[in-house]
């Protein structure tokens, strides 16, 4: 195994080495007093062969019959199963085992005591399962021996699933029932067990068989174990500015601009927002992971409380995150990008990204199409990911006009929506005003929200997402949909980021999101016009099935869904 980098949510980066006697972890990220990771930590993971594949031989009666021909014929000796275990090459379906075996913590004049142990290490966990399930992803098929003269493609299936066996620091006997509570870890045995002592002076047999499987992983939000502060950067060239100013008529002695700026919404703008004005939004909302408590961002849904519009009942929706607000972002391994999608914004300023990015800060995102990006990563001319890329002005080209990134989210509307291409599917083309309108009326609307994907802060597509209870889709579908169901539209607006194998990324990332977002979203639909063929592929690629047609008044659709105990993970 060859050491790798792997690179989470939330920005920060592991170096995964191979040391002797397991895995090693290294957190890339210097600023260790900002930091929820310990240093680093080691794993133990084996790999342990199918048991019907070594059977050992049962013992040899032949020399006692021979000697005594009319002796009384012995039951025979029913064959022992023998574990072979050995080191960890490549996953398996269902036979990898892993624990943590020891953390580096350094003194306490570098990091400060984790608050929390447990939750530190499900953090650890989370990231180790990140990395494994990462990997290639084994044959789905099992052998078995009812199996075994099976063809291949035609065996049973099962879910990948990677055991947590008791050891190391899982020793503890409070530390996996925790850990199953938070759902990184389960059991099949879910009986109470008849040991009064299991679970509360030890932890027993009803313990030592824990798992997670691949599927439920990717259905754990990441923000119910990745926390972390944000660090003032040193070498911003933007002072700090609060979101919500305490004193408003107090003077920034530390502002290099004498005089306020009236901003184009007729706002009058405090000097250190107006020097940030000069690349965009200064109070763009925080990403999903700024935690300046040092605890997960991740709140459970609230209970279910009804409401009706045009006469359907539905639950009263949660308020979407804030414009300009960053609701998801991944790396992704396949095209060496970050990818986010935030709310759409009515700001006259360019929203200004603030998600991690492959891109280094010296350079102008803006000037690299995705070719030249994937390149220089393969160079390994980039930083660090693990530290947010913060814009300096040597990094920012004022006079590049045509750039997505200095454009505001009506400007990008106003272009995309423009396109021939675009305009046949979704009819909005016109004058900007145009499109302002229709971006206002997806702000306003109570059960769906418009959203700007992004590939390491570029913008290329908008996309809404809605509850389809109260939808015009519901009125189409009967009593057939669910309170939580989500449905979405689709549209990718710039030229370079257009191509199937970038469709699979964004499309699964959307569903992704859907699962993520509430736990009670069982389906996903989408409506594309039956005249888009090729959108309608690009559904099936990642798991959508056709329903049936539905009628418009409009437009004539497939019915597309996609079902959460049907979906496996998002696109790597």
């Amino acid at each position: 195994m060859a050491p790798s980098t792997i690179h989470l949510p939330n920005g920060q980066t592991l170096s995964v080495t191979p040391v002797f006697g397991g895995i090693q972890f290294k957190v890339n990220d210097q600023h260790t007093h900002h930091n929820a990771f310990p240093p680093g930590w080691t794993i133990v993971i084996n790999s342990e062969d199918e048991e019907d594949d070594h059977l050992s031989p049962p013992p040899s009666t032949s020399a006692h019959t021979q000697s005594d021909p009319d002796a009384t014929p012995r039951a025979e000796v029913p064959k022992e199963k023998v574990h072979h275990v050995h080191r960890y090459r490549r996953p398996t379906l269902r036979n990898d085992h892993l624990f943590i075996s020891s953390i580096s913590n350094p003194s306490s004049n570098d990091f400060r005591p984790a608050s929390s142990p447990t939750r530190q290490i499900a953090m650890m966990l989370w990231a180790t399962l990140w990395w494994y399930f990462h990997q290639p992803a084994p044959s789905p098929h099992l052998t078995n021996p009812a199996s075994a003269q099976t063809p291949e493609a035609g065996r049973p299936k099962a879910d990948w699933r990677i055991n947590i066996n008791r050891e190391g620091i899982f020793k503890g006997k409070h530390l996996l029932p925790k850990l199953e509570r938070m759902g990184i870890v389960a059991s099949e045995d879910s009986s109470v067990g008849s040991d009064p002592s299991d679970g509360v002076t030890n932890a027993g047999e009803g313990w030592m068989h824990m798992f997670i499987c691949q599927r439920t992983f990717w259905q754990l939000d990441p923000r119910i174990y990745l926390f972390t502060l944000t660090p003032t950067q040193a070498n911003s060239p933007y002072p700090s500015i609060s979101p919500s100013v305490s004193r408003p008529s107090s003077p920034n002695r530390n502002s290099t601009l004498s005089a306020s700026r009236v901003d184009n919404e007729g706002g009058v703008l405090q000097p250190a927002q107006a020097l940030a004005a000069h690349i965009g939004r200064s109070n763009t909302p925080p990403g999903p992971f700024t935690s300046t408590s040092h605890l997960p961002t991740f709140y459970p849904p609230p209970p279910p409380q009804y409401t009706f519009t045009n006469n359907v009942r539905h639950p009263i929706r949660p308020k979407p995150p804030r414009q300009g607000e960053i609701i998801y972002t991944r790396w992704v391994p396949s095209l060496g990008q970050y990818l986010s999608f935030r709310i759409a914004s009515l700001s006259k300023q360019p929203c200004m990204y603030r998600g991690p990015s492959s891109v280094p800060a010296h350079t102008d995102n803006s000037g690299f199409g995705p070719s030249a990006r994937e390149s220089l990563l393969r160079s390994g001319m980039t930083t660090s990911a693990s530290e947010p890329v913060v814009p300096t002005m040597s990094g920012l080209n004022m006079q590049d006009g045509d750039s997505t990134m200095q454009m505001t989210d009506t400007e990008l509307l106003h272009k995309w929506m423009n396109d021939p291409r675009v305009a046949y599917s979704w009819g909005e083309d016109g004058p900007a005003s145009h499109q302002e309108s229709f971006l206002k009326h997806g702000l306003t609307s109570k059960h769906s929200f418009p959203v700007i994907g992004c590939f390491d802060g570029k913008p290329f597509g908008f996309f809404e997402i809605y509850w389809v209870k109260e939808d015009k889709l519901a009125g189409l579908l009967g009593g057939e949909v669910g309170d939580y169901d989500r449905g979405l539209h689709v549209l990718v607006g710039e030229q370079e980021f257009r191509g199937s194998h970038r469709v699979k990324v964004w499309l699964s990332a959307l569903v992704h999101y859907c699962w993520l977002n509430d736990m009670r979203t069982n389906v996903v639909m989408m409506e594309p016009r039956v005249d888009n063929e090729k959108l309608r592929r690009y559904c099936e690629d990642v798991g959508f099935y056709k329903e049936r047609e539905v009628s418009f008044p409009h437009k004539q659709s497939n019915l597309m869904k996609q079902k959460r105990e049907a979906w496996t993970a998002p696109a790597l």
